[in-house]
């Protein structure tokens, strides 16, 4: 299992700027005002092809009565209980704070690596505040600019070196499928566990968070192997109050990292949620094959209609995972639940297939005959070859002389041409542009 990084600091030191350069993505809201943060931010990253997961917190207040600030710094405790390694950033800028003081006594109680990193040093000039912040009486103090990416590269060089490689947890055999339940509390996924398997093993209750913790069922079906992992609701992150379940959110983002196939739970009753789009987003970041289930469709008043139309807003709100195929089920009366079986080998068959290096070439000419590259610089740009390099999910590795000259929108044309010939439906597909050396002359 991967890694995990968490991000904490008080209010308005830099956390989400960092957060967004490692991630190399503009994922968590920026503003120069304390306390825009308020919950955990997720991201699957990498830094010099060692992966992690990041977590963003909101601002730390350890004296912090009110509410709101003290559901942030509990949301914050979470993320420093649950990570392998913390980066605690502080304001160059502001200087040495006394809450730095209090969070830094916080940390000395955990024992896992610590990093203490003053942000907002944009150059030398910056660099004689640091001193100020050895009263915190550690040996070793990193300045970076979070914004600029000034020593960003130095610290996370050393963090790797204290990072673990690999979290331990099971690994599946090539006959066995790993199977996920995610999405939001009492969309039925304990209920839908029980009618896969056909024995009550998930509590199943109306009152939301039932499910704390991920609970793995090994289950043989018409000589085929499945682990099915049922997972803690992940809710909205601002309704999360109980200590509990704030770890099964965590927890259950986790269980994705051990999975082949996520079954995304939505509930066809109550609709399509902001939250369910964000769940199904990071397990396609994680590079699970994904089928979309909308559970309690017996509750639906229906027409000849109303399938086509629930797939289209669908589709529409989640317009990343046109290639997920979407199953109606109803677990409390067992109406279409066996099809899931079939959807799960299908996936799971399609996020492991390989297509021959000479076949891929032969697409790859036909594409480009079909579609050029957009040009880079005023000049036109040429994908020499490609080759599939990893499955689970399918990934790719195109050689170009001009790896930044391909496109968003030519990505996209790409991704949906590979499906388009050779199908992976339900696995997300990753293509990497890289820069061919140039020929000896």
């Amino acid at each position: 299992m991967k890694p995990i990084i968490a991000i904490v600091g008080r209010p308005n030191v830099g956390k989400s700027t960092l957060f967004n350069r490692l991630a190399r993505k503009r994922k968590a809201l920026v503003e120069d005002k304390p306390g825009v943060t308020r919950d955990r931010n997720y991201a699957e990253a990498s830094w010099d092809e060692h992966s992690f997961i990041l977590i963003d917190t909101g601002g730390f207040e350890p004296a912090a009565k009110e509410r709101l600030p003290q559901q942030v710094r509990e949301q914050a405790e979470v993320a420093i209980r649950e990570a392998d390694l913390i980066l605690f950033l502080m304001d160059g800028k502001e200087g040495f704070m006394p809450a730095d003081v209090e969070v830094a006594g916080y940390l000395r109680k955990v024992a896992k690596p610590v990093f203490y990193v003053i942000n907002k040093i944009d150059g030398e000039r910056q660099e004689e505040a640091v001193f100020d912040f050895y009263r915190l009486g550690v040996e070793k103090l990193y300045s970076i600019s979070a914004e600029h990416g000034r020593g960003v590269g130095d610290l996370m060089d050393e963090v790797l070196k204290a990072l673990p490689s690999d979290r331990p947890g099971e690994k599946n055999t090539a006959d066995e499928i790993r199977v996920a339940l995610v999405g939001r509390p009492n969309v039925g996924k304990s209920s839908l566990l029980n009618k896969l398997i056909g024995r009550p093993r998930a509590i199943v209750d109306s009152s939301p968070g039932t499910t704390r913790d991920a609970i793995d069922t090994r289950f043989s079906r018409e000589g085929k192997e499945y682990v099915f992992v049922d997972t803690a609701g992940i809710r909205r992150k601002s309704k999360v109050t109980e200590r509990l379940e704030k770890y099964s959110a965590i927890r259950a983002l986790k269980s994705l990292d051990r999975c082949d196939v996520a079954l995304i739970v939505l509930d066809g009753f109550e609709g399509l949620t902001e939250q369910d789009v964000r769940i199904a987003e990071f397990a396609a970041e994680s590079g699970r094959a994904i089928i979309l289930v909308v559970n309690k469709w017996d509750r639906v008043e229906k027409d000849s209609s109303t399938t086509e139309h629930y797939k289209e807003r669908i589709r529409a709100e989640m317009k990343t995972l046109d290639y997920a195929p979407i199953l109606f089920v109803s677990a409390l009366k067992g109406q279409r639940v066996p099809k899931i079986f079939a959807a799960i080998e299908e996936v799971a068959a399609e996020s492991r297939k390989r297509i021959p290096t000479a076949e891929l070439n032969r697409w790859l000419k036909g594409a480009v005959q079909n579609h050029p590259p957009p040009l880079s610089r005023n000049r036109p740009v040429k994908l020499y070859y490609i080759s599939q390099v990893a499955v689970s999910p399918p990934t790719f590795a195109l050689f170009t002389h001009e790896p930044r000259g391909i496109d968003e929108s030519y990505q996209r044309y790409l991704t949906r041409h590979l499906r388009e010939n050779y199908g992976f439906t339900g696995a997300p597909l990753r293509l990497l542009f890289r820069q061919r050396e140039k020929e000896r002359s």
